[in-house]
């Protein structure tokens, strides 16, 4: 399966959408700073996802 999500920053109220076949290990790397482009812009909340049987589905939601 793989994921599109949409993260809401706490801290500057701004989203992300993402794309990714582990949603939870995904989400805690945006939370503990792993990921460069959305390190300055923590806490995350999850607020949306769609999942897909396969990756090509997702990328062209």
């Amino acid at each position: 399966m793989f994921y599109v999500y949409v993260l809401r920053s706490l801290k500057d109220n701004k989203r992300y959408v993402g794309l990714t076949s582990d949603i939870s290990r995904r989400f805690r790397e945006h939370q503990n700073g792993s990921v460069k482009s959305t390190r300055h812009r923590r806490p995350f909340e999850l607020i949306y996802y769609e999942s897909y049987e396969n990756k090509s589905e997702a990328m062209k939601r």
